[in-house]
């Protein structure tokens, strides 16, 4: 296969720390080039053409879009008198922006995306209501780029304003009492910073509604840190007192406190711990984990608001402590108990009530509520049944579900959790999901990483592979938040080598038990999952029968001058420093391809514009995968107009779920030569 694209090799030496690196590829980092556009275009006909010849592919995509039809549901939030909502109704390409009365009544769609641009990649990314639900913010995208304009919407009539404000990614934003102006984070305007610094530099600016942006006043980020990433803005209703949380990579925050039309002040600053602050009401709530690896809930007093003086609401306990929403008469509390969500309602003094119940094992995706009214919205999904969206004011009321798909019996794929030791004794939560004993194909994956948790989620990509007699191991790595930020710790810059070996025992763990053999192993992961699935194969080959390599890290050398890849150095570190360039390069999936060696047939993914991890990544890895292993059948796969997944609408993602689903079974498990 490899003399159908041949690729040329450029080798670039360096010597980095003392360690002499090479970097054979390093053109196929100029991403809109002719010579790197010509080579993605024939990669992307190679992988076609291998893809759309196996026997199963066109089924695939046929269950696939049954899977996906029932739609999704995202989080429901009341405001003022109204009730939001931001879900994908059956059949729809992208989610919609719904609105009706709090009791249900008179629900209609507020925004479509696709009334924005000019196809179906033309995304609603974020959006927030004001206090009193009569004006929204929205950010809206175009193919998966997450470069959001914001726009604001009159919620009554539907009418869109003619304020426009680019460069709106992620922000943190919080209405004025009155609507009359808003404060917001953004990117710099072009040009206002050094070349290459476009992504970062994230400063908070007032708006007011209907004036030019041009003329917005910056209230926070001038001679700061240009990787502080505003991450919250909250407000009292009468606008007396405003908090903005800022996040200084994953493992650490910074809270600042203004009153009135001040100065934002610190509150909160130069600990290696987090405190996510937010007003309800006029009570100011923090979800910490200072002195509290699991988190706890604390209320500040804005007057006395040093850390010794902050009261708790809701220890730490056993369990990591996920998030807290209040209403007018409660908390609402939830706990990761191994990997799945507990909710309780506690007073508003902290006292705690009874747990609400949820299906087990569950994880609660949102939770909406606003401290003037008595109701709690949770959106809850499992492994095998769609969202479904829980009213828990006074009593438990389920106020929507998606239907399941057509003909799948959750029955028949039974989920459970094991534990399994690590390489060093650790111990490891896994979800099973599928066949109880047999042997046969499995697809593990994991995350580990950035402290996200790895929870119960419907699967509906993975019907057509639970169907086919598939089981999906998902397994709890160090790295992520499953257990507090100790955990999280022990995934994380130096350390980050036990999440690989944490992945490699469950791998060793499935095949010990008889659930399946390597050749019938496939593993996926995506994104910082991509960087575990890459370093697993090229550590541990001989584990695996396949890999999808989906928007991967993987040269960790170079990562962090590409996209906003800066930001993830407090947890990777730094290859410019010479201790965590020995642990990067020494994993670095990229760097430890070996001429000569089989690994495992590999499918990469990438979006043409993401905007987060730069699809180099995929497409030097590929060509070096190819290189190194030319009969191993490689493949890559890159998809115009598609970023990082985000935005990506239902006519893009059944495709290329086909092309994945098709792409393990006839690797794991190969259909009888006729």
């Amino acid at each position: 296969m490899a003399g159908e694209l041949p690729t040329p090799v450029e080798d670039v030496v360096e010597t980095i720390h003392g360690t002499v690196v090479h970097d054979h590829y390093r053109w196929l980092e100029a991403g809109g080039g002719e010579a790197v556009s010509a080579w993605v275009a024939a990669q992307n006909a190679r992988t076609r053409s291998v893809l759309d010849a196996g026997p199963r592919r066109a089924a695939l995509e046929r269950r696939l879009r049954q899977a996906m039809d029932v739609g999704s549901l995202g989080g429901f939030l009341p405001r003022g008198r109204r009730l939001f909502s931001h879900r994908r109704p059956p059949g729809a390409d992208q989610p919609l922006l719904h609105v009706s009365d709090l009791d249900g009544r008179g629900e209609r769609v507020l925004l479509d995306p696709a009334a924005m641009g000019a196809d179906a990649a033309t995304a609603i990314d974020w959006w927030v209501p004001a206090r009193d639900g009569e004006l929204v913010a929205v950010g809206i995208s175009e193919g998966g780029s997450e470069n959001s304009t914001l726009v604001l919407v009159r919620t009554e009539s539907g009418a869109l304003l003619a304020d426009r404000i680019a460069g709106c990614r992620w922000p943190a934003l919080v209405f004025e009492p009155g609507n009359g102006g808003l404060l917001y984070s953004r990117q710099p305007t072009p040009g206002s910073v050094p070349a290459g610094e476009e992504m970062y530099h994230r400063h908070v600016w007032r708006h007011l509604v209907g004036e030019d942006p041009a003329a917005d006043v910056r209230l926070f980020g001038e001679g700061r840190d240009k990787l502080d990433f505003p991450a919250s803005l909250s407000m009292t209703d009468d606008g007396g007192w405003t908090v903005l949380t800022v996040a200084q990579g994953w493992d650490r925050t910074a809270v600042f406190l203004r009153s009135g039309q001040g100065p934002f002040q610190p509150i909160f600053e130069g600990l290696p711990s987090e405190l996510h602050a937010w007003f309800s009401g006029g009570r100011l709530l923090g979800h910490t984990n200072h002195l509290a690896a699991n988190y706890r809930l604390v209320e500040i007093d804005p007057r006395r608001p040093s850390a010794d003086s902050w009261r708790d609401l809701v220890a730490e306990g056993e369990h990591v402590l996920a998030g807290a929403t209040a209403t007018a008469g409660a908390l609402y509390v939830e706990h990761l108990v191994d990997a799945a969500s507990e909710v309780r309602r506690h007073g508003l003094d902290g006292s705690p009530g009874e747990p609400i119940e949820l299906p087990r094992p569950a994880t609660v995706t949102a939770a909406g509520a606003q401290a003037s009214g008595p109701e709690c919205y949770l959106t809850v999904e499992t492994f095998t049944e769609p969202a479904r969206v829980l009213e828990v004011g006074g009593r438990v009321r389920e106020v929507r579900r998606l239907d399941v798909p057509s003909g799948f019996d959750a029955a028949r794929h039974p989920v459970r959790q094991v534990f399994y030791a690590s390489k060093d004794g650790n111990r490891v939560p896994m979800f099973l999901v599928g066949r109880a004993r047999s042997a046969g194909p499995v697809l593990l994956t994991g995350y580990g990483g950035f402290n996200i948790s790895r929870t119960p989620t419907f699967l509906a990509t993975s019907v057509p592979f639970l169907e086919a007699g598939g089981l999906v191991a998902v397994a709890g790595l160090r790295g992520g938040g499953e257990y507090g930020e100790r955990w999280h710790r022990a995934g994380m810059l130096g350390s980050k080598q036990n999440v690989f070996d944490d992945f490699a025992a469950a791998a060793e763990w499935l095949i010990g038990e008889g659930l399946c053999a390597p050749s019938q192993l496939g593993i996926v992961g995506g994104s910082n999952g991509g960087l575990l699935v890459g370093v697993a194969m090229t550590q541990r080959p001989e584990l695996f029968g396949c890999v999808v390599c989906r928007v991967p890290l993987l040269d960790m050398v170079r990562y962090e001058r590409f996209q906003v890849a800066q930001l993830w150095a407090a947890e990777y570190g730094s290859a410019a420093d010479p201790p965590a360039f020995g642990w990067l390069y020494a994993y670095s999936p990229y760097h430890h391809v070996e001429d000569g060696r089989r690994y495992p047939r590999t499918l990469l993914t990438a979006g043409e514009e993401d905007s987060r991890v730069d699809p180099l990544h995929a497409r030097k890895f590929g060509a070096r995968l190819q290189a190194a292993d030319p009969d191993g059948g490689h493949l890559l796969r890159v998809e115009p107009r598609a970023g990082h997944g985000q935005g990506k609408p239902v006519a893009k993602l059944v495709p290329e779920e086909a092309d994945i689903l098709a792409f393990v079974l006839d690797t794991l498990d190969p259909p009888p030569v006729p």
